[in-house]
């Protein structure tokens, strides 16, 4: 047998090796959006994700909001190409030395915010050896299941630190996958309508987010491998108009953000391990509305 011929066997050896341990392993996905990659019938994905939100706005109304979130997510699958989801933030916010006729305080709540369902559709898909091409269209509601008017000892509290924005909110969008033995590619398009709740509305939101997850460890498939660990880089470029108000529009509301996200992820047959910080690389708000100076996301998902 000639070394050539021994070569093309191992290499063969290899790709049958990694196809078997594949479908049996957890999937990579993105940190900070969806993914196009299916659902297996009739089983559940659960996601819980910490999430730790620092806000800022500059100019004479100088602000601070820290958001903490719990959110939990669940998703099934009722066919190989259609999947729905829901998912339910709890919130702990909070605003650090607000400017009252009582002098700087702290001001802050927590509570469930507005809950999310969703349907993701599998439009087309073309499977090959070691990897496959998916797209899926995305649509769903979010519905006003948080406190839009909660109050403390100084009165109502702000817009921003509210668990909820009181109206129903729609969004549809598309995301593409790409994902082979080595890497994976995901993207999305997304359009949010957000509705009208005793005279305000929330900016409608456009978002273009895209992630690679390239696998670190082990560098090549072997039988009985526990689990991979990934290497992530996403970007997030979100714009959101400015608030509608009773008045009018809030003229310090709104803009464009663009974020990088690193991060790692451990892929297990039935465990993801995930975590990635979002920095903002270019930001252009609207006046002095609050801009994101970190996200940092860990959680972890689970198939059953």
């Amino acid at each position: 047998m000639t070394n050539s011929t021994r070569r093309r066997r191992l290499r063969g050896t290899t790709t049958f090796t990694a196809l078997l341990i594949a479908p049996i392993l957890a999937l990579a996905a993105p940190n900070t959006f969806n993914t196009a990659l299916p659902v297996a019938q009739g089983e559940f994905i659960w996601r819980e994700q910490a999430v730790l939100r620092e806000r800022s706005s500059g100019g004479p109304g100088d602000r601070d909001v820290s958001v903490q979130a719990l959110v939990s997510v669940l998703g099934y699958g009722i066919n190989s190409r259609l999947a729905v989801f829901g998912a339910v933030p709890h919130f702990f916010n909070r605003e650090l030395d607000v400017t009252t006729p009582m002098g700087r305080v702290n001001r802050s709540t927590d509570g469930f915010g507005d809950a999310t369902v969703f349907a993701r559709y599998t439009a087309y898909k073309r499977d090959f050896t070691g990897g496959t091409f998916r797209i899926a269209p995305v649509a769903g509601i979010t519905m006003p299941t948080g406190d839009d008017n909660d109050r403390d000892r100084f009165g109502e509290l702000p817009r921003p630190l509210q668990t909820g924005d009181g109206g129903w909110d729609g969004f549809v969008g598309v995301v593409a996958t790409y994902q082979t033995l080595q890497y994976e590619l995901d993207t999305q398009v997304v359009y949010r309508e957000n509705g009208r709740h005793d005279g305000f509305a929330a900016g409608d939101e456009t978002r273009f987010d895209a992630s690679i997850q390239y696998r670190v460890w082990p560098r090549k498939f072997k039988s009985g491998t526990p689990g991979f660990v990934y290497a992530l880089l996403e970007s997030n470029l979100v714009h959101r108009d400015r608030d509608d108000v009773a008045s009018g529009t809030d003229p310090n509301s709104g803009g464009t953000q663009w974020l990088l996200a690193p991060g790692l992820q451990y892929v297990g047959r039935r465990w993801i391990f995930e975590g990635t910080v979002q920095l903002p690389v270019s930001t252009n708000p609207h006046g002095d509305a609050l801009e994101d100076d970190k996200i940092v996301r860990v959680g972890f998902r689970r198939n059953f």
